[in-house]
């Protein structure tokens, strides 16, 4: 029996499994939470000790569940980009910068003014390790030079795990603008972005996705509770790491995450630069293909939060809720939600904008208004797709997962305001899948990521859209995309201020 040990860092927790490559399935999962901090408006934060001791405290669950077999190797993916300053022994200097924190939305929008090669076209997003970066060195400039180390979380647990500082290619190709043809990184673009130090504080050694690292120590074995030191391949981005579990490594393969975010993966044979959509990353996760990232910042957080914040429902309330709001007639609301609650990463890459509802009158009631934030959700999606076809993106199959999966009405609306079919994944443990394929890819199980992706992807379900529904909400697209546009300014007149100097002992 060879097992590979599979680790998820998500927004409100980590999950940990096993892989049983020769029955092809996860045999154990277990997972533990820890908290996210929101100090102000835009801004998230967690503690890395917190991601820390929540893998040992799963780990341990699991071994102990599955009576402590041997791994023979594991790798991690993480939310990207969840920022953390730290020193050499990886001690952090400040709470980390969740992905979903937006405060550098000023530094994001001046790398749009930069001419570089390895400047995305628009700059950077806000959520990004650099803009990120570029506010500390302007905001906390004591702590800046502090850290002797500035990376990404799956970075920070890899060097818990091993005591090396090595980086993902896929995170650094894809949130550092790193030159992953010319395998260097952008010395001259950190020089002009003014933080010129950068360039010695993130980590020096990278790492393509399947790669292995080394074996992890003997301290972190005993804190994960495993039987043996097994070997560290490295992640990297949990969404895209989920492209290998959900087997979406061709060109034209859409790999659609519905959750707390959204995310649209989709790889190319050339390369194609569309407009309010990231990339094109050139061999990013797989080689000899280019990346294109599309996704909402937030989705599933605006359904949670007006079922549970504002109308104070219980779990069975949010269900008893989405089945009465599934009895509306599609687009009939009269409302017209916008889901930019924490900004808009595509396709309009603006951290500024924020969430409005237009069309409330006194009949109006919570159904009314949930149902029309899932449809606002839903043409969100759409507008990424439509991005896409716009130059000439060939969608050949979208493989859909997430959290939108246990949300009948989200889902099909999903479905309804794109027109195309979805592929449901049978399990949402994509990212799980997908980290035990690279690790095993590591442990030379596979020949490559692509063969490891192939042999675990497991068969879908099929979800057809209703052309009906699909035309209401073709014409509800028009109204939102014209209300994005007319009403941009005044959407994101609430700018975000700067904070206080903050250190963590």
């Amino acid at each position: 029996m060879s097992l590979f040990l599979g680790v998820d860092f998500g927004t409100g927790g980590v999950r940990v499994g096993l892989y049983d490559v020769q029955q092809r399935r996860l045999e154990n999962v277990a997972e533990a939470a820890y908290d996210t901090d929101y100090p102000g408006q835009g801004r998230a934060e967690q503690a890395p000790d917190d991601w820390w001791q929540a893998l040992g405290r799963a780990c341990r669950a699991l071994m102990s569940a599955a009576g402590r077999p041997a791994v023979v190797a594991m790798s991690v993916a993480t939310t990207a980009s969840t920022v953390v300053a730290a020193r050499e022994n990886g001690r952090p200097v400040r709470p980390a910068l969740l992905w979903m924190d937006c405060r550098a939305s000023v530094e994001a929008t001046e790398t749009a003014a930069i001419d570089h090669p390895m400047m995305c076209p628009g700059g950077d997003a806000a959520e990004w390790l650099i803009p990120k970066a570029m506010w500390m060195a302007r905001h906390e400039r004591d702590l800046y030079c502090q850290s002797d180390r500035l990376c990404e979380a799956v970075d920070w647990i890899n060097h818990a795990l091993t005591g090396r500082w090595v980086a993902s290619r896929l995170n650094a190709t894809c949130k550092w603008n790193y030159d992953s043809k010319r395998c260097r990184f952008p010395a001259d673009l950190y020089e002009q972005l003014d933080v010129p130090e950068l360039i010695d504080k993130l980590p020096g050694e990278v790492f393509a996705v399947g790669e292995a690292v080394g074996e992890i120590t003997a301290e972190a074995a005993a804190h994960l509770g495993l039987n043996g030191r097994p070997l560290l391949v490295q992640g990297g981005i949990d969404a895209h790491v989920g492209m290998l579990g959900a087997g979406a490594t061709e060109p034209g393969d859409v790999l659609f995450i519905g959750g707390t975010s959204n995310v649209q993966l989709i790889h190319t044979e050339a390369e194609q630069p569309v407009t309010g959509v990231w990339g094109p990353y050139a061999d990013a996760l797989v080689d000899d293909s280019w990346l294109l990232e599309g996704g909402q910042i937030s989705s599933g957080s605006i359904l949670s939060w007006l079922a549970h914040t504002i109308f104070g429902l219980d779990d069975a309330g949010h269900s008893a809720l989405i089945a009465e709001a599934g009895k509306l007639t599609p687009a009939d609301s009269g409302l017209l939600v916008l889901d930019y609650w924490m900004g808009n990463r595509s396709p309009y890459r603006d951290a500024n904008l924020r969430g409005a509802i237009f069309g409330l009158s006194l009949h109006h009631g919570r159904v009314d208004m949930y149902r029309a934030a899932v449809e606002a959700v839903a043409l969100g999606a759409a507008n990424v797709f439509t991005a896409l076809a716009r130059h000439d993106i060939s969608v050949r199959r979208v493989i859909a997962a997430g959290g939108f999966q246990k949300n009948p009405l989200w889902l099909e609306t999903t479905v309804n305001a794109t027109g195309l079919p979805f592929d449901l994944v049978p399990r949402n443990n994509l990212t799980l899948i997908g980290t035990a394929a690279a690790a095993a890819c590591g442990g030379r199980y596979f020949a490559s990521l692509r063969e490891a992706a192939a042999y675990v992807a497991e068969p879908c379900e099929r979800v057809e859209p209703d052309r009906t529904a699909h035309r209401r909400y073709a014409d509800l697209l028009g109204r939102y995309q014209e209300t994005t546009e007319r009403m941009g300014d005044l959407l994101c007149s609430a700018r975000i201020p700067p904070t206080s100097n903050r250190s963590v002992a």
